[in-house]
């Protein structure tokens, strides 16, 4: 059970529904992390925003989905790692892929090194140095790749904070853990 209330799209105010459109739009139902960040408006738009934003930047989706399930499973987020699982495999990962990113591991090595970058920034609290970015670089990774690959790390520092503070129930296909934060 929700520690705090999870806003109900048809009960509540137009502002508040009309924020909770696209994203029901997006998804064909209101994900229950949207409707827990629902009960403050500037939130759900900064959630949504960073998104967007991020949906439509210079990584590829998979990778965005692969930093996620990583973040999520180090941090013991269950909800994130259902959700970002199950984004991954629309957005062409393997189940395989999907399972290895969890753990920070990739057979791709420039996978693998944006995972372990973002391992790395999350386990250090962002306390990373010059050459943790010059193996990015090194493995093909510009500044502005790198850079986004802090902002998906710190877009799901976020949502898994949402998730693990306020117990939202997950409402994706389940995922086991690997990691226990």
């Amino acid at each position: 059970m929700s520690r705090i209330h999870l806003v109900d799209p048809a009960l509540t105010s137009d502002p508040r529904a009309a924020l909770l459109a696209p994203i029901q739009a997006a998804f064909g139902a209101t994900p229950n992390m949207f409707r827990a960040v629902a009960n403050s408006p500037a939130a759900l738009k900064s959630m949504w925003g960073a998104f967007a934003a991020l949906g439509n930047g210079v990584l590829p989706p998979k990778l965005g989905e692969q930093i996620a399930v990583a973040v999520a499973d180090r941090n013991a987020c269950e909800y994130c790692l259902a959700a970002h699982t199950a984004l991954g495999r629309k957005a062409g990962a393997s189940a395989d892929e999907m399972a290895a990113a969890q753990q920070g591991e990739s057979s791709d090595p420039k996978t693998a090194a944006a995972l372990r970058f973002a391992l790395k920034l999350v386990d250090e609290r962002g306390q990373v140095g010059a050459a943790d970015v010059q193996a990015l670089r090194e493995a093909g990774f510009d500044d502005e790749r790198i850079v986004e690959i802090l902002a998906h790390v710190a877009l799901n520092l976020f949502t898994n904070y949402v998730n693990v503070a306020f117990a939202v129930p997950v409402d994706f296909p389940a995922v086991a853990l690997r990691r226990a934060a």
